[in-house]
């Protein structure tokens, strides 16, 4: 089916106006893009990353935009001559609304649900894992090049990554050393399950996997099922490790691997309470460190009795394996 995507630009005083005149053509499904939105946003959610693309600051400055689809029919376009002549009508009686220029494009409708996909392909990491997205499985297993590699299967979906980023590129290199057969695992943070799941794969016993999102739970358990893995050997749970007392209950201690992939501000909190999840032995992998902050964490992760073994850096990001 074809589409048209239509774009109203307006200014954030504006926005309601503009929601209720396509609501009145019979037109409710629409999302907002807004500034404002977007800096209380960053405001209110800082501690959960490190820094903000300037490319992606510049892209929001000043803009406050509505887009609804319509059907590429004759139905279709008679609703966009409805709304082309309502808001001529808004413009001459409104001077707050800002330019309301509408644009469109058109697209199929593949195009916005499948073809992000053509980005994603199997990815060699490490010495002995092969991440493979789920619609590349049939290509990719059995090829020669990639005889004697633990493959590993994933569907995120469009909420969490493929394992692509370096972050989790850095993480998944050094969980290959650290997972020999038998571990128990604790995936903080945890996703689209990318590192509890590889550690299972590699021959870890049981993993623990938990994030604030409460999409990681029909996501994980997705990538699981992929891979063969049921609950028996794999359990995630939705809840924040550093304030959640119920999920620290649950997760309890005696881990042989703790895995975080995630913002510095994190891991710094975690710090004092790896030792406690960790059997003794064990071993605390953390990734998701920007560099201008890796001497920063490396720092608190001493503080707080750790051993750095190994550091890893790759596209500007460290991960560290501490003991």
């Amino acid at each position: 089916m074809n589409w048209l995507e239509l774009h109203i630009d307006t200014v954030h005083a504006g926005l309601d106006t503009v929601v209720e005149l396509l609501s009145a053509h019979g037109i409710d499904g629409v999302v907002i893009d807004d500034e404002t939105d977007f800096q209380d946003f960053l405001e209110n959610n800082h501690q959960y990353w490190d820094y903000v693309d300037e490319d992606l600051e510049k892209a929001m400055q000043g803009k406050s935009r509505v887009t609804f689809y319509l059907t590429a029919d004759d139905e279709g376009f008679a609703k966009l001559g409805e709304v082309r002549i309502a808001l001529q009508e808004l413009k001459e009686t409104r001077t707050d609304c800002g330019t309301l220029l509408m644009t469109m494009n058109n697209l199929q409708e593949s195009d916005w649900e499948n073809n992000w996909k053509q980005y994603y392909k199997p990815m060699e990491i490490g010495e002995r894992l092969l991440v493979i997205p789920e619609w590349e499985q049939e290509n990719a297993l059995g090829k020669k090049k990639y005889a004697g590699r633990v493959p590993l299967i994933l569907e995120p979906g469009l909420t969490f990554g493929t394992g692509s980023h370096a972050t989790t590129r850095l993480c998944l290199t050094a969980l290959e050393k650290a997972v020999h057969g038998g571990e128990q695992v604790l995936d903080l943070g945890c996703g689209s399950g990318i590192l509890s799941i590889a550690a299972l794969k590699l021959g870890a016993a049981h993993a623990f996997a938990c994030d604030i999102d409460e999409k990681c739970l029909t996501v994980a358990y997705d990538n699981a099922a992929l891979n063969g893995i049921g609950r028996d050997t794999y359990t995630v749970a939705v809840g924040d490790i550093l304030s959640d007392t119920e999920l620290q209950q649950q997760i309890g201690t005696g881990y042989d691997v703790v895995l975080a992939n995630i913002v510095s501000d994190v891991i710094i909190a975690l710090t004092p309470a790896v030792r406690g999840l960790l059997k003794p032995g064990g071993v605390f992998l953390c990734s998701g460190i920007i560099d201008d902050r890796a001497e920063e964490v490396a720092g608190k992760l001493r503080e707080a009795g750790l051993e750095i073994t190994e550091t890893r850096s790759s596209e500007g990001w460290f991960a560290y394996t501490c003991k």
